[in-house]
């Protein structure tokens, strides 16, 4: 289940209605309520918490994501490198501390655990003061 705190407006979900997943961005938190509205390709919903599904942060949601593969930076020891502009994602091998490394600029975040899309979208926010689309 997703944490309410972690969600904002902009984020990238999948909602489950009725067994069926899709993929949404939500437009807007109400915490009070703990319901997120979600616009998928069909329409606007207010779903429950229950109902929403995090997309976890992969090589593919990556490159979904117009992140590309450096294969000059990339190496076992030194972990894989994406980058989207200015932006970069360093995973690592599980165990290896940290397990992901955010860089902008002159920002860097070590990360010891996954995160999902949504958090990533969070870190991009806060980094770049753009969000990530």
């Amino acid at each position: 289940m997703i944490n309410i705190h972690d969600l904002k407006s902009g984020d990238t979900v999948i909602t489950n209605y009725a067994g069926q997943e899709k993929e949404g961005k939500i437009l807007q938190v109400d915490h009070e309520d703990k319901k997120v509205l979600v616009a998928t390709d069909e329409n606007e919903y207010w779903y429950d918490l229950d109902n929403l599904l995090p997309i976890h942060l992969t090589e593919a949601t990556l490159l979904k994501w117009q992140f590309h593969k450096d294969e000059a930076a990339s190496s076992p020891a030194g972990g894989t490198l994406y980058v989207r502009g200015p932006f970069s994602v360093r995973m690592f091998e599980a165990g290896h501390k940290p397990l992901l490394q955010l860089h902008y600029r002159d920002e860097t975040r070590n990360l010891n655990n996954p995160i999902t899309l949504n958090e990533l979208q969070n870190h991009y926010h806060g980094m770049t003061l753009f969000h990530m689309e």
